[in-house]
């Protein structure tokens, strides 16, 4: 057997895939990919899958993460991304596996907390949209609590009052009351004492409504105060 021959043989047939692979299509996307996408650290990486997943406890052992990249300072794209993937599941958008949906008020409701501690406008933006679209009182609760933290506007004073009066007419809640009433204090003091009738008229309905004493004496206190404007 001439073994010189047969040598040169696996040579080509060496260099013949060599170029092959290097002409290939799969080769060539595996070199754009890895020049269009920027690298991400594992923290990121790890917030981004926990938060898309079905899973209740992925989500809240996300959070985690979440509040710990807050805590360094990080308030960007992708944090926001998540926060909002975990606030508005279940209420805006609906995820589903095996015909099952996704729907954790506990994690909104931290998701809520954690977006006060985000205290961004587009955080702001988000917690809006959960109040909206929200069923669950003690989620609405955090989410106007945050909201208040980074800064009541006057259509965010319209939007707790619209869902304080849907809940005073289904099943008034004392702690979303409550926290409606610090929202309006602080939407007052930011106008020097002028507010929209329709919240007025939420804080008086308050007043007279089916709550406990101490809501009622704290609306009672407000309308006091904004007498002194």
């Amino acid at each position: 057997m001439d073994y010189r021959k047969e040598d040169k043989t696996k040579k080509a047939v060496v260099v013949l895939l060599a170029a092959c692979l290097i002409t290939s299509p799969v080769f060539t996307q595996e070199i754009v990919i890895e020049e269009d996408y920027p690298l991400i650290s594992i923290e990121s990486f790890y917030i981004q899958e926990q938060s898309q997943s079905t899973d209740r406890n992925k989500k809240l052992e996300s959070m985690e993460y979440v509040r710990r990249a807050i805590s360094k300072g990080d308030r960007g794209t992708e944090i926001q991304s998540a926060l909002d993937k975990l606030a508005l599941e279940g209420v805006i958008n609906q995820t589903r596996e095996n015909g099952r949906l996704a729907n954790y008020p506990e994690v909104r409701t931290q998701a809520a907390i954690v977006l006060g501690e985000m205290g961004t406008p587009e955080a702001g933006n988000t917690l809006l949209k959960l109040i909206l679209a929200e069923y669950e009182p003690m989620v609405i609760t955090e989410a106007i609590q945050s909201l208040t933290k980074i800064g009541i506007t006057n259509k965010a004073g319209r939007v707790i009052s619209q869902v304080v009066d849907r809940f005073d007419i289904l099943l008034s809640d004392n702690r979303l009351a409550y926290a409606a009433l610090e929202a309006f204090a602080s939407l007052a003091e930011k106008n020097n004492g002028m507010l929209d009738p329709l919240v007025l008229k939420t804080i008086m309905r308050i007043t007279e409504g089916r709550y406990n004493g101490k809501v009622r004496a704290r609306a009672n206190l407000l309308i006091a105060k904004l007498k002194e404007y």
